[in-house]
């Protein structure tokens, strides 16, 4: 059985975004700081991590929404950008050698991204805001038709369009409505088949059900596992919500402050974290059993999330973590393997409980 290969690489990834001062008194918010992983073809990538720590820069920076300041990005094999500051790494992670042994560096590389915006595309968190409200939802889903010149007529055109809108659950009446006529859910539902439109291999799902309802959250999630089943298609699920990543990924992947911390396969990560912040999170799931929950212990971090203008030295979690001493204060944790397939970044597993 052949190995599956991977559709997404991130190596090294840094968005940093000026925020004001001039030469060495310049600030940044360090949204994003050295986060490297990879999406399999065909599967789902959770990315969790509470507001602000970064998910939302992460997918879009490697899109190339926003132009990256570090890093590289590799799709289906193909570096679309590079700033040519790291080595070359095969899929393991391990560098790539020369001829005379010592590790290749990239090239500076940013590729022309429009034949890739057929391959990639994104569902934003906010169903209305992403939606142009002067448009019809039958222009607005077939705008990306137009720009790709995947039509020859008119007819093709809304032929495709009334396909797509019954893909994800509308009907042919809905494309000349405007947004503000649609509810939370079928405004997502625009959003959904508008990426769709241009037959794409990999979706970021941007936060795509936390403005819904529970009930239509299930609906929606449902659809993108149907559609990720009929048209083989992999994602990258940026979430907050655990419960909802657990039940639609294949691997999950814990952010904080700008920082990846653990990268498991889901029912691994849930039952089996090692991290203390990940330990954190898992413990503020809900649970419906009220004897379990009574027997269930929450693991409360003190604090608050320090600012990505001035991030603590060494690991970031350090001045939450009950774990923290002097060496976490010096050193920033390696992100390692721990386990078949199941990465952290801590000093200390050791210790976590």
């Amino acid at each position: 059985m052949s190995e599956v290969k991977n559709l997404v690489e991130v190596q090294h990834l840094q968005q940093y975004f000026p925020a004001g001062g001039h030469g060495a008194k310049k600030r940044y918010v360090q949204a994003v700081d050295d986060v490297s992983f990879a999406i399999r073809k065909g599967e789902t990538l959770g990315l969790v991590g509470e507001s602000g720590c970064g998910k939302t820069t992460t997918g879009r920076t490697l899109l190339r929404l926003y132009e990256p300041t570090d890093g590289r990005v590799i799709y289906d094999g193909k570096i679309i950008f590079d700033s040519g500051k790291h080595p070359l790494q095969n899929s393991d992670g391990t560098p790539i050698l020369g001829a005379d042994g010592q590790p290749q560096m990239g090239k500076k590389v940013a590729v022309d991204m429009l034949p890739y915006r057929r391959k990639m595309q994104i569902v934003f968190q906010d169903p209305y805001a992403s939606l142009d409200p002067r448009m019809t939802i039958g222009d607005i889903v077939g705008e990306a038709i137009d720009i790709h010149h995947l039509a020859e007529n008119q007819k093709e055109r809304q032929d495709k369009i009334i396909a797509l809108l019954a893909t994800v659950g509308l009907n042919s009446e809905h494309a000349n409505r405007y947004p503000h006529e649609f509810s939370g859910g079928q405004r997502q539902r625009v959003g959904i088949a508008r990426a769709l439109a241009v037959d794409p291999e990999f979706i970021v799902c941007d936060e795509p059900v936390s403005a819904l309802d529970v009930s239509i959250q299930a609906q929606v999630v449902n659809m993108f596992e149907d559609l990720q089943r009929e048209m083989g298609l992999t994602y990258l699920f940026i979430a907050h919500d655990l419960s909802v990543v657990k039940h639609i990924s294949n691997r999950i992947g814990v952010m904080y402050l700008g920082k990846l911390v653990e990268l498991a396969d889901s029912f691994e990560l849930i039952g089996h974290s090692v991290h203390p912040y990940t330990r954190s999170l898992i413990s503020a799931i809900p649970v419906a059993d009220p004897k379990t929950a009574r027997n269930s212990q929450r693991i409360v971090l003190q604090g608050d999330v320090p600012s990505p203008l001035n991030p603590p030295s060494g690991c970031r979690l350090r001045t939450r973590c009950p774990y923290a001493d002097e060496r976490c204060a010096a050193e920033v944790p390696a992100f390692k393997e721990v386990g078949p397939g199941h990465w952290a970044a801590c000093h200390h597993l050791d210790r976590v409980k």
